[in-house]
């Protein structure tokens, strides 16, 4: 063989080296594009669709990889990927057109407890120097019900709707307006309680507020509870009574699921005042976990989002959310 022959042989191996590398790096990116719009989260898959968003942001790579070294065809379909991903999550970002509701204004936050070992004391000042009018609370424990009231939160939000249970199954709501049907439900896949009650907010119809916590998908054989769970969730009522599920969802804008109960004509607090991305649980107990938003509040949508925090309390792996609503006036 010549030397031109082999440095051809040579250009052509390196050129099959490069296109399949280019390969390698778009297919993940691909699948993981397919399988999010065709709302495919199954067994292992639940978990690693809640990463979505930095999948997202790293889909640019393999299109950059591809234009750098000309493949054409892998650029395309580089290009395609990182269009679907981010346009399923950069919408998060951006706060969207709100409904004309001329009702007073509704403070509300939600935090898990982490089993109760929250730092009842973080959430009591929330509550106080927020203005906090709802509070939905989840693994929610005698301890910490009567560490909150020892800290002064009845005379803060005094009506209240509570089942507290040793462990992570204990759920609370907490408001200061009246409370009207109140009571609690044990969800049927992982038997989470779900405490709610009817609110009577003066110059607006009367809220159902709900503390949602369907079960948490952490490994494959709890995932059918986690999806009875999220089936179960009361939905939203367009023509009737206005609805509020807050709660640690354990679920993301990337399920099906979630986006299923959504559709049903709720709207997320936060996706709506472009705060979709604010991560709510992951690494604020030392896990080395990058952060989801797995904690949300979810509105009807007659029921316009001022604006959405997250916040730190110490003792959990949740971080709680809270939500400025603007109720439709009372007709």
């Amino acid at each position: 063989m010549t030397d031109e022959e082999r440095s051809a042989a040579r250009k052509g191996r390196n050129h099959r080296i490069a296109t399949a590398a280019c390969w390698l790096a778009v297919a993940p990116a691909a699948a993981w594009a397919a399988l999010r719009l065709a709302g495919s989260d199954r067994g292992p898959l639940v978990q690693a669709v809640a990463f979505t968003p930095y999948v997202a942001a790293g889909s640019l790579l393999p299109l950059v990889l591809a234009l750098a070294l000309r493949r054409w065809a892998a650029a395309v379909v580089a290009a395609l990927t990182a269009l679907a991903l981010i346009g399923a999550v950069a919408p998060r970002a951006v706060a969207a057109p709100q409904p004309a509701a001329g009702g007073p204004t509704l403070r509300l936050l939600t935090a898990n407890l982490l089993k109760g070992s929250a730092d009842p004391a973080r959430l009591i000042d929330l509550v106080r120097t927020q203005r906090v009018d709802v509070l939905t609370v989840q693994e929610f424990t005698p301890e910490i019900a009567a560490e909150l009231d020892r800290l002064g939160l009845a005379a803060l939000l005094p009506h209240r709707v509570l089942n507290p249970e040793v462990g992570t199954t204990g759920s609370g709501l907490y408001a200061r307006f009246p409370l009207d049907e109140g009571g609690f439900r044990r969800n049927r896949g992982f038997g989470f309680t779900q405490a709610y009650g009817t609110l009577a907010v003066p110059g607006a119809p009367p809220v159902r507020v709900e503390s949602a916590h369907p079960a948490a998908p952490y490994a494959v054989n709890v995932v059918p509870d986690w999806r009875t769970d999220l089936r179960g969730q009361p939905p939203a009522t367009p023509r009737g009574r206005l609805s509020i599920l807050a709660g640690d969802f354990n679920a993301t804008l990337d399920h099906a699921p979630l986006r299923n109960l959504i559709d049903t004509g709720y709207a997320d607090a936060a996706d709506a005042a472009g705060a979709g991305l604010a991560g709510t649980w992951g690494p604020y107990d030392g896990d080395p976990i990058p952060p989801v938003t797995i904690d949300h509040v979810l509105v009807d949508r007659r029921i316009a989002v001022r604006a959405v925090k997250v916040r730190p309390v110490p003792g959990s792996d949740h971080r709680a959310v809270l939500a400025e609503l603007r109720l439709p006036a009372a007709l």
